[in-house]
């Protein structure tokens, strides 16, 4: 029985270098093309999602679905991408932030939920809506300053009708 051949092209090259860069936050598959696109490289969306699968296969990736509605989600932690516990995430309905979260107490709660509930979550299709805290802050100082507030809606109505 012959091993499969393994090699490396310069797509898989740029795109390795790709998640270095992108190390710790997510990305789509329309990420990855319109990063490179902006460089003048290409590489097809097919190409791209193959690779990202593949990634996801081995273990090199993660990959999230936020919503039914939404591009898959994909992330590179570095070499070691398995070996962290799971985490969660929160996403800002405001500004569309997505934020990890690594938290015991929500760990606990997948363990209650299981053995009190029979119900296992899967924490890589876990979100939390709410809002960020750079969202709230500028909603609490709009709320504390609505004078500047209505003067630069004002203000920038009345640059549009120049």
């Amino acid at each position: 029985m012959q091993k499969a051949i393994h090699y490396k092209t310069k797509q898989q090259d740029l795109l390795f270098s790709y998640l270095c860069e992108m190390q710790g936050r997510h990305f789509t598959a329309e990420d990855v093309r319109s990063h490179f696109a902006d460089k003048n490289i290409s590489i097809g969306i097919a190409t791209i999602y193959r690779q990202l699968e593949k990634l996801v296969s081995e273990g090199k990736i993660q990959k999230y679905f936020l919503d039914e509605h939404s591009a898959a989600c994909f992330e590179y932690s570095g070499e070691d991408c398995h070996s962290g516990g799971h985490h969660f995430h929160l996403k800002c309905e405001k500004c569309g932030k997505l934020i990890h979260l690594e938290c015991e107490e929500l760990e606990e709660l997948g363990g209650h939920l299981k053995s009190e509930h029979g119900f296992e979550i899967n924490p890589y299709r876990t979100v939390f809506y709410g809002i960020c805290t750079d969202c709230a802050e500028k909603e609490n100082s709009e709320k504390k300053n609505p004078e500047s507030t209505s003067l630069e809606t004002k203000n920038k109505k009345s640059e549009g009708l120049r």
